[in-house]
């Protein structure tokens, strides 16, 4: 992604942090999904927990009860205004062992391996995200597990008015709209999803695979070899 289009991104999701948070906590069913996406990690107490492009921190309660208090929960987003819901939850929560940091899940490193890393909504958003699903498995403690957690259009036959509505929804939440697109932007995001799934399952020696919202949501988890 070039400077202006993380810069106009970054304005974009800022701008709508407040709405995101709203929808994030308040989407009926969205809650058990982020609990099927935490389960897909197979975290254990005590466990370390990244989770790339944590927006507000809707996952946090989620991954938080996972690894209990011996745990650590660290959440990763390039947009200051996503991070400023996410870092009043954890002080309104109290939450000593959650931590945020702004940086660009592409380029994110760690002193020390992660045990679980977490993706929500976000690698349709990357420009490669079969290299970065590869990235991040190398990142990983050894039997660490990675999880991801996304959106594409439904392939079922019954599907049609669906993914219309999905299709609206990816342009209104896209910084860009229409414009710059070589293809249609709800394409361009099934591939990308499905790059990223297809580079999670080279990775790992076991996935889970579900299916929700009438096929448009997915949960893949596995551990990583």
């Amino acid at each position: 992604m070039s400077k202006d289009a993380t810069t106009a991104a970054q304005q974009f999701y800022g701008r709508w942090a407040a709405l995101y948070d709203w929808l994030a906590r308040e989407t009926p069913g969205l809650g058990r999904l982020r609990a099927r996406a935490a389960d897909a990690l197979a975290l254990e107490s005590g466990d370390t927990v990244v989770e790339m492009g944590c927006g507000t921190g809707a996952n946090f309660p989620h991954l938080r009860e996972r690894v209990g208090p011996e745990g650590r929960v660290v959440g990763v987003d390039f947009t200051r205004g996503m991070l400023a819901p996410a870092r009043n939850r954890i002080e309104r929560e109290g939450w000593r062992n959650v931590h945020v940091v702004q940086a660009d899940a592409t380029e994110t490193e760690f002193l020390e391996p992660p045990d679980a890393i977490l993706a929500t909504f976000v690698v349709g958003m990357l420009g490669d995200p079969e290299t970065e699903v590869h990235r991040w498995a190398d990142m990983l403690a050894p039997g660490g597990s990675l999880a991801l957690l996304d959106a594409g259009q439904s392939t079922r036959w019954f599907a049609w008015p669906v993914n219309q509505a999905f299709r609206g929804l990816v342009v209104a939440s896209s910084p860009e709209g229409m414009d710059r697109y070589s293809e249609p932007p709800w394409t361009l995001l099934d591939r990308r999803v499905v790059d990223a799934r297809r580079a999670l399952r080279e990775r790992a020696s076991e996935t889970s695979h579900t299916e929700h919202a009438l096929g448009v949501v997915r949960v893949t988890g596995g551990k990583i070899e």
